[in-house]
């Protein structure tokens, strides 16, 4: 069953109408369903499709030319091989001239490993053919180094010849749900903090297990997927896995910052800068700035990606525990008892992917253009504040300010009036200011009742954010 990937249907089928020439570049981190999305296109369309593999440029053009005559000979057993990779795309050429025809490079930098000239060759039929065929090509990489660089890239011979491109990233904890929707918004919320949205991660639970139970025999097992694939995916996109790994693991005991980070590793800080870099294009780690601030002085770094979160903060440690097939002791000891610390990062990131999605449906008392976090100092008290949720608008000269609670307790007054204080330190520069308290467990009745009236105050369980309701204050 195909699930979500609405708003990349639907720009696909809308290029599709042009009935003209399309180059799509596709084109995100494995495992996020970059070729189930591309199949669920081409349902039904006349297609042409090829996978790339590491193997000579040889084998790749012979896959190629059984790619191209399955679609064109569909009744023949033998089919024989292009001479080389002009005749095959002249071939292509001709069936797209009159017929409008999809055709998929998928892995391409697979392709372009084995055939340098590739990239060259599809820029010259682009320029000279294909712009007058009705040709549909999609170009679709892993490789996001490669991609952004060697396809997208200013020097790449391919610059200039995409009509579109797409990043194709995981899916939000509210498209994550719909997997498995009989789990409550408890074991959903659990459910996006493990697998951080990513569809391969997500199909390897069992939905008729428990989240508990799935926790255990799906991650703390080590004959497992997914106990494997952090240290698998390193392995397989980066040369030297061994200091990524070091990196992810001195920012998962602590370090944020840049030096802190090199120190802890033993690292100049010019390489480390160089590793980070590679591990943000992978969506693995984070870099950040205090909301609407630019100073590299304040950056610092953060585990962006769920299962690398979860992995390193309570599996790194504790190998020698899975391997001897104590999963499930460390789950009840070492995990569990922790999970609400755990998930109030990952809640923090829910509750902005919530706020992104009412914008975009212009349900927020005002439209903000960014969203981010905010840390620093207040100068009338002399202490450090921080704000989980900032959002504004400069022409509206609107801000609202979050603060997000993952406990078990009811959240009260004492947390209402702690946000309204740090964030005196922002509002003072906005004509108004919105207050928005998001809670797993809802809010005390004393809470309740001093804000029911003030339509500045915005209050969110855990369970609205699967609800999507309209805010109030909204037009």
């Amino acid at each position: 069953m195909f699930i979500g990937r609405k708003n990349e249907l639907k720009k696909l089928e809308k290029l599709y109408l042009s009935e003209q020439f399309e180059c799509i570049v596709m084109y995100g981190r494995r495992r996020v369903g970059k070729t189930t999305l591309i199949n669920e296109f081409c349902k039904n369309k006349p297609t042409i499709y090829f996978t790339g593999i590491e193997a000579s440029s040889k084998i790749n053009l012979e896959n190629l030319s059984d790619s191209i005559f399955r679609y064109a000979m569909p009744q023949t057993d033998a089919y024989p091989i292009f001479e080389n990779y002009q005749r095959a795309l002249d071939y292509i050429h001709d069936l797209a001239r009159e017929k409008q025809l999809v055709v998929v490079f998928d892995e391409y930098p697979y392709l372009a490993s084995s055939e340098r000239s590739i990239s060259s060759i599809l820029q010259l039929y682009i320029d000279t053919k294909f712009k007058d065929s009705k040709g549909f090509l999609i170009l679709c990489g892993s490789s996001m180094s490669f991609m952004e660089k060697q396809v997208l890239g200013y020097q790449s011979p391919l610059y200039g010849r995409r009509t579109a491109q797409m990043k194709v990233t995981a899916f939000d904890y509210k498209d994550t749900s719909l997997f498995y929707p009989h789990y409550s918004s408890e074991d959903q919320a659990l459910l996006y903090g493990i697998t951080g949205g990513v569809p391969s991660y997500i199909e390897k639970f069992n939905p008729k297990d428990s989240i508990e139970q799935n926790i255990v025999e799906k991650v703390l097992d080590d004959s497992s997927y997914l106990f494997e694939e952090p240290g698998n995916l390193l392995k397989q996109e980066l040369r030297e896995p061994q200091w990524y790994n070091s990196i992810i693991t001195a920012i998962a005991r602590g370090a944020s910052r840049l030096n802190d980070v090199a120190l802890s590793v033993g690292i100049a800080s010019s390489l480390c800068s160089v590793y980070l870099q590679t591990l943000q294009s992978l969506g693995i780690v984070k870099k950040e700035t205090p909301f609407g601030e630019g100073s590299t002085r304040k950056t610092i770094y953060r585990i962006e990606d769920n299962l690398f979160l979860f992995w390193y903060r309570y599996i790194a440690k504790h190998v020698s525990s899975v391997t001897q097939g104590n999963g499930e002791y460390l789950f009840e000891t070492h995990i569990k008892p922790y999970l609400n610390d755990y998930m109030g990062i990952v809640f923090e990131k829910m509750c902005m992917e919530f706020l992104q999605r009412e914008n975009h449906l212009h349900y927020l008392p005002f439209f903000f253009p960014s969203i981010g976090r905010w840390w620093g100092t207040d100068p009338k008290r002399r202490i450090q504040v921080e704000i989980d949720i900032v959002a504004a608008s400069q022409i509206e000269k609107k801000i609202l300010v979050g603060e997000c609670k993952y406990r078990s307790e009811r959240t009260g007054l004492e947390v209402y009036n702690n946000l309204m204080n740090n964030s005196k330190v922002l509002s003072k520069n906005y004509a108004e200011t919105y207050y928005s308290l998001f809670s797993k467990s809802g809010f005390s009745v004393g809470l309740k009742e001093q804000v029911k009236e003030n339509p500045n105050v915005l209050l969110f369980t855990l369970s609205d954010l699967y609800n999507l309701p309209q805010l109030k204050g909204a037009e």
